[in-house]
């Protein structure tokens, strides 16, 4: 039976790897280590980069890996790619496994852009944000003069935070309730948010959609082309099962 790696740190991840280890398969877990306290999957784990595609090419080999899953968060474009590189330079079987993503309902009020850059230029003042794309994306939000944000995140981002955020550490999943009272709390007129899919923060998105509440969502970096692709647990492990 062949040894499968996960490219992890998504609920997708941890389910797949909770799912092979049932099922008696190798895994291996492989988390980036950017979360100061992840969820660890079942069976071994692995924290920390590779170094890009050359290092994870050079693990596959060293670690006699005979399937790579990339269960990596649907933004992760630089983790796909290296993916994609490492598995041909090694002739090791890929797949892909995203959750699919939110799609807007008829009393949705949302503007999709392809960026976060394209997301912050749709941002004028006077205006009161929940800001839900990440630590690492704040840097793209904070020179907007008279916006207001509340920027909720796992961990805290980098100092110095500007006067103008209000940084809410949380991880989820949430309640719609709680978010409603955030909107109200916070007298929040819009939601800056990435198209994630899954379930753990959509009730932000009811509570939007609850409250009247504008929502700018970003659309996910196209995959690269030709890659293999699935959208639940049980189609992933069938295949890494082979």
């Amino acid at each position: 039976m062949r040894r499968v790696l996960i490219l992890g740190g998504t609920a997708e991840a941890r389910a797949l790897a909770a799912e092979l280890t049932e099922r008696g398969v190798p895994v291996v877990s492989s988390l980036a280590g950017r979360v100061a306290t992840p969820r660890l999957p079942a069976g071994e784990v692995r924290l920390g980069g590779f170094g890009g595609p050359d290092g994870l090419a050079a693990w596959l080999t060293e670690a006699k890996i005979g399937a790579l899953v990339d269960a990596t968060h649907p933004f992760a474009a630089k983790m796909t790619a290296s993916a994609v590189e490492a598995a041909e330079r090694t002739g090791t079987p890929l797949l892909t496994l995203r959750r699919p993503g939110w799609r807007e309902g008829p009393e949705d009020d949302w503007r999709r852009v392809p960026s976060l850059e394209a997301a912050a230029a749709l941002l004028a003042a006077p205006m009161r944000v929940f800001l839900t794309t990440g630590r690492r994306s704040l840097p793209v939000f904070t020179g907007l003069p008279g916006v207001w944000l509340l920027a909720r995140s796992v961990d805290p981002p980098e100092s110095p935070v500007p006067d103008h955020v209000h940084v809410l550490l949380a991880r989820g999943p949430y309640t719609v309730e709680g978010e409603l009272a955030l909107i109200r709390e916070h007298r929040l007129d819009m939601l800056v948010t990435k198209d994630s899919g899954g379930t753990m923060t959509t009730p932000k998105l009811d509570a939007a959609r609850r409250s009247g509440l504008p929502v700018i969502m970003v659309d996910r970096p196209p995959p690269p082309p030709g890659l293999r692709q699935v959208d639940t647990v049980r189609a992933a492990a069938d295949w890494a099962q082979g």
